[in-house]
């Protein structure tokens, strides 16, 4: 089973495992107190059911960065940090990047530590890991006195150079627990051990902000679980794609803040090794954003950094504008454009869409639960895309006058008609969807036309023949269920553990007995934290990597190692070249490489889900017809709407046309044609002019 928290939904998949049978349960996400979502959803599952019959539940949620962006009822909790003398101010200073150039007035994130609350301490180790100047007790004693009596909930212990040795920071945390202070302690070489004491210093402070909130958040729903007679193991999504279980999440609480997102990029990989698709671009467009990543070779992209809470900017994240995080990220581009999203007029006349979202509460203007402003929904539903009658299979009263009402004054403030507004939303929304394809495409370095796009979230299959033909794609998969499809991700994804160990020296004279020492150290310590997880030995894999980059550049590419270097480390050169021309377009290879550090992924295999085959029957038949406006002819046409529950087709049905379930519309535009496969995706293709 798998429960995941979006902004305006929270969805239940369980998957028998024996028949292959999938239940889907969608119950209104509840922002101020995101358990109670989780728990509906759980309840609606369990009426009549048999609690006993979970095997285990698989967890996604957003609350690490909704605190981070100062949610209501999610109080950052006071928290204290523990430093080398003379570098309090390092998470202040950062890299005197200014997220807005030209902008007087911009302010930066408030500071998660206050200056006050930051303390040094006497202590000094080297680049090279020489502990030079061992760490003055009396002075710590004198700083946890303080820490005990400003009643700081949350400690970080960040050294200078602790990645190369972290003797003083280990001792340091010994202290506070040998005097029992009620405080979670965070040591910044135990959450990022690698160099760059800013990026690792604001990781630990992150870790450290949220140790009590999600701590908090899983004792409560792992209570409410109990309570409901579920005792089946929680797991919880992290940033890299990977599972891990609650207990190892309440502690590195850094490693799922972005948690959502990227169990959708997770279940596109699994679906495109079921289709028989080597290169996908996911496109998720759920309630209030949309997301897009890339898979290359059936495995996600990653970046190894990420600014937790920053802004987005025309899909882009503005450096400067967020907290850094150091840890493994599926490399995702992202705008404000969800089903939930806001149209509004500008100062000077001009159309809006987005940032500000109507979210599940009130939601959009035809949900009829408060909400009166124009949104993405509510075009659609006025274009004919959405049934006019109800959503979720009857489940859900759909309330067309009150989209109307809602456009009306938006129109009138443009001197347009309502359904001429609903079009604009829906272009202008579409090009904000585009680019963000774009960037995890074309930006990196990747044609598009090599690709098919998954689609999915309840938008995004409405939407997505409009950005494949803006890129020039051909192929669209379409899964079973679109709109929980980042819940089913959750069942698809493995165990991962991600481990660092700094090594900054030229390739061709690292010491390649150091570096296979940290392999195995790394390994060992995967192996560890995967048996605590209940993985066999037999089930185990590791992924060896290194970080290299030309020697002067500031930042450094990851490739991956072979179990055996043949040739020493230097035969990871012409890997390094290889990827640098895949990227930037061009390789200097008679430059001399740098390795800066050593990677390893711990990796626990979980069983797939098996989809069930479904015998194709007859040809599909309309349900009924209705006006539906496309953008592309610029006409309303008489289209037939089709029922997926209904039948399983055998053969294809040409645009246009509109294919409604209980959890998402597809929309088949106009030179576009529908398939069904034997485990029920929709395959959309381009017809050949």
């Amino acid at each position: 089973m798998s429960v995941d928290v979006g902004g305006t939904f929270t969805d239940l998949v369980a998957l028998d495992e024996a028949t292959g049978e999938m239940v889907n349960i969608k119950v209104p996400t509840t922002p101020r107190n995101p358990e109670a979502g989780v728990v509906d959803a759980f309840r609606s599952f369990l009426d009549g059911g048999k609690p006993d019959s979970v095997g285990m539940v698989s967890h996604a949620t957003t609350i690490a960065t909704n605190a981070l962006f100062g949610q209501l009822n999610l109080e950052l909790p006071k928290t204290a940090l523990i430093t080398t003398s003379g570098f309090r101010d390092v998470v202040e200073i950062g890299r005197q990047r200014r997220a807005e150039v030209y902008n007087l007035f911009f302010q930066r994130p408030p500071m998660l530590v206050e200056r006050r609350l930051r303390y040094e301490v006497d202590e000094r180790t080297e680049a090279s890991g020489e502990v030079s100047r061992p760490l003055d007790r009396a002075q710590l004693d004198a700083v946890l006195d303080e820490v005990e009596a400003e009643g700081v909930e949350s400690l970080a212990v960040a050294f200078l150079n602790s990645y190369a040795n972290p003797a003083n920071e280990e001792e340091a945390l010994r202290a506070v627990e040998d005097r029992g202070l009620a405080v979670h302690a965070t040591a910044s070489s135990r959450i990022s051990n690698e160099y760059r004491e800013y990026e690792r210093f604001s990781t630990a402070v992150v870790n450290a902000v949220l140790i009590p909130i999600i701590h908090t958040y899983l004792t409560a729903l792992t209570g409410e679980m109990k309570g409901l007679g579920v005792s089946a193991p929680l797991y919880v999504m992290q940033s890299n794609g990977g599972l891990s279980t609650a207990e190892n999440v309440s502690q590195k609480p850094v490693t799922i803040v972005e948690s959502g997102p990227s169990a959708g990029v997770i279940a596109a990989a699994w679906l495109g090794e079921l289709a028989g698709e080597q290169n996908l671009i996911s496109f998720d467009m759920g309630g209030t954003t949309a997301k897009a990543g890339t898979v290359r070779g059936r495995m996600p992209e990653v970046v190894p950094e990420y600014e937790v809470a920053g802004r987005i900017h025309m899909g882009r994240l503005v450096k400067g504008s967020g907290y850094p995080v150091r840890f493994p990220f599926i490399d995702l581009a992202e705008c404000s454009a969800g089903g939930g999203t806001i149209a509004w007029v500008d100062e000077g006349g001009a159309m809006r869409v987005g940032p500000t979202s109507a979210g599940a509460s009130p939601g959009p203007a035809c949900y009829d639960r408060g909400g009166t402003e124009p949104t993405i929904t509510d075009a659609n539903l006025l274009l004919g895309r959405l049934n006019p009658e109800s959503l979720l299979g009857g489940g859900m009263k759909i309330y067309a006058g009150k989209a109307e009402e809602a456009f009306k004054r938006l129109s009138s403030r443009l001197g347009i008609d309502a359904s001429e507004a609903a079009v604009g939303v829906v272009r202008l929304a579409n090009s904000m969807m585009s680019k963000i394809l774009r960037i995890v495409s074309v930006e990196r370095g990747y044609d598009p036309r090599d690709f098919a796009i998954v689609a999915f979230g309840g938008a995004g299959p409405m939407h997505v023949c409009a950005l494949a033909e803006e890129l020039g794609v051909d192929k669209v998969l379409v899964p079973p269920n679109p709109g929980m499809f980042s819940a089913l991700g959750l069942l698809t994804a493995d165990l991962f553990h991600d481990y660092t160990r700094a090594m900054v020296s030229r390739l061709d004279e690292a010491d390649v007995g150091k570096a296979e020492r940290s392999f195995i150290e790394m390994e060992e310590e995967g192996r560890e934290t995967l048996a605590s997880e209940g993985v066999p030995p037999a089930r185990m894999t590791f992924i060896r990597q290194m970080d290299l980059r030309y020697l002067g550049q500031a930042y450094e590419l990851t490739v991956e190692v072979p179990r055996r270097l043949a040739g020493g480390l230097g035969s990871m050169a012409a890997s390094f070249h290889s990827r640098h021309m895949e990227v930037y377009g061009y390789a200097a290879k008679d430059e001399p490489v740098e390795l800066v550090s050593l990677r390893v992924r711990a990796v626990g295999p979980i069983p797939k889900p098996r989809l069930r085959e479904h015998r194709r029957g007859a040809k599909p038949q309309p349900s009924s017809r209705r006006g539906v406006y496309f953008e592309g002819p610029r006409e309303w046409i008489d289209t037939p709407i089709y029922i997926r529950e209904q039948a399983r087709w055998s053969k294809p049905i040409e645009g246009p046309a509109v294919v409604e379930q209980y959890d998402a519309t597809t929309v088949v535009y106009p030179g576009w044609e529908a398939s069904m496969d034997d485990i029920g995706d929709l395959i959309l293709r381009r017809l050949k002019e």
